[in-house]
């Protein structure tokens, strides 16, 4: 057995601080009861932290770019939101009656070996986020920078930022992730909850005085999208957030005692995940369907147009602001991007994998924001290529909790390959991609292969109905299937 497989199995030593002040010593491995404490209720601020950001803002404007109706934008994120969040409530329930990750809890249907495709999807997900949320508090702070100084940070033409402006606020907000990452569970918890409570306030502010471009009289207008790109908007919605956590819910959970209440659990996760989110978005849809422009600018850059109004005096609270909300969802991606990274059965410890994914998300940032020609583009590819993957890895994951919901997992004895498990991901991916599309010309190619020309580019396309197919297609196949391998799995691996 080698030194991370028994770290892995017995957990660390005895007396392990867990305290926010000390780095978090367990890995993958299951939580010891002793270390157990809290309640369901201690899960909304986490997830209410990482969905307080301004960018939810600006979600409305790429609902109504998909050609929604203020109340279509309104409805279709609602519905998305709160169904998408459900799925990681759901998921976070086996944290707790586990003790595990996430993505170590999926070897008990995807093996140890096939859980290495799924963890993979998690990982890249994890870190594709990371990179959009710094990336994207760079682009805004440096814009307000240049605006606050302009002839430290802004270049010849006065209101374009600098690459020195840019690379600062990518940075800042780059290493604050990077070691609350690294101290982990106990201190993330903690930050994320003052995040909260300071992230709130000054948001309530930012609409303060934002109030008077709030555009009232769409209340009355009912939109006219049609119900395809209706379901369409539900769907990206569904990517825009909870998609984007399935699989990082039991990592927040696992330290919850065992016998926590499931629909609590559930409930809390919910409330927490879409509560900002869904204030957020109903605010945006007032703010930009009376100003078209800048919905137009904030699909560029998000942050730095919805400052475009703001007296000097709050830039400076604005940019905090921005980057709170962005540092706390890039927060929990990173730590949970580290338990994938354990969990693929790379063999380093829990902090030096953060360490590791800070590296990427640099990498990454530099993509998007020197290279990629357009943000919108690229975010929306991205959303939907990983929303296909982890809609179907959810599938799998739930049916095998209900099937388990008598016995529980046993994580100690899991079988080498569970055929079934790889076999719906990767039937139901296949075909979930093949009936998306997407705005960016090089992912263009590798998706929508199942649409004709005309649907693609027709009410069948804009649904982009493939992360729906692949959530029913995987759940079907995989409860199908699933008995077949126990069948013939040997007493103690099933």
């Amino acid at each position: 057995m080698t030194q991370q497989q028994s770290r892995e199995r017995h957990g660390p030593r005895a007396g392990a601080n867990t305290s926010a002040g000390a780095v978090e010593r367990n890995g993958i491995n299951t939580v010891p009861e002793s270390e157990r404490h809290g309640t369901p209720r201690s899960l909304f601020w986490p997830w209410a932290a990482s969905g307080l950001s301004l960018l939810s803002v600006v979600y409305s404007s790429y609902l109504m770019g998909l050609g929604l109706g203020p109340w279509e934008a309104i409805a279709s994120g609602a519905i998305g939101y709160v169904l998408s969040f459900v799925l990681v409530g759901l998921i976070s329930i086996a944290g707790a009656r586990t003790g595990a990750p996430t993505m170590a809890i999926g070897r008990a249907s995807f093996g140890r070996v096939g859980n290495k495709l799924p963890t993979l999807f998690s990982y890249v997900s994890n870190v594709g986020w990371e990179t959009v949320l710094v990336a994207l508090s760079s682009l805004g702070g440096s814009a307000i920078l240049a605006r606050v100084s302009p002839g430290t940070f802004a270049r010849a033409d006065g209101s374009t930022p600098t690459t020195a402006a840019q690379a600062l606020c990518f940075a800042v907000t780059a290493v604050s992730v990077v070691v609350v990452g690294i101290f982990g569970h106990a201190l993330i918890m903690k930050v994320q909850k003052y995040l909260t409570a300071a992230i709130t306030a000054m948001t309530v502010v930012y609409m303060v005085l934002m109030a008077d471009r709030i555009e009232l009289s769409v209340i009355g207008d009912g939109g006219s999208g049609g119900l395809g790109t209706f379901i369409g908007g539900i769907v990206f919605a569904m990517t825009l957030l909870g998609l984007g956590w399935v699989n990082c819910g039991a990592d927040y959970s696992r330290y919850l005692p065992r016998t926590s209440s499931g629909r609590a659990i559930t409930g809390w996760t919910t409330l927490g995940g879409v509560l900002a989110p869904l204030v957020l978005l109903l605010f945006g849809v007032l703010l930009n369907a009376g100003d078209p422009e800048l919905a137009q600018a904030a699909a560029a850059d998000p942050v730095g147009a919805l400052a475009a109004e703001l007296p000097t005096w709050f830039l400076v609270p604005y940019l905090l602001t921005a980057i709170g909300g962005f540092a706390s969802g890039a927060i929990m991606d990173i730590y949970s991007s580290g338990m994938s990274m354990l969990a693929l059965g790379v063999p380093v410890r829990r902090h030096l994998a953060v360490l590791v994914d800070g590296v990427l998300m640099a990498a990454g940032g530099w993509y998007v924001l020197f290279v990629s020609p357009s943000f919108f583009a690229t975010f929306q590819a991205f959303l939907s290529v990983i929303g296909v993957a982890m809609a179907a890895w959810t599938a799998v994951f739930l049916v095998e909790q209900w099937r388990r919901r008598r016995t529980g997992f046993d994580l100690s004895a899991v079988r080498t390959l569970g055929w079934p498990a790889v076999l719906s991901l990767g039937v139901a991916t296949a075909v979930g991609l093949g009936l998306i599309t997407s705005a960016d010309p090089n992912i263009a190619k590798a998706v929508g292969f199942l649409l004709t020309d005309s649907a693609a580019h027709g009410t069948l396309g804009a649904m982009n109905l493939g992360v729906v197919v692949a959530l029913v297609v995987a759940g079907a196949l995989y409860a199908a299937t699933a008995s077949l391998a126990d069948r013939s799995a040997p007493e103690g691996a099933r």
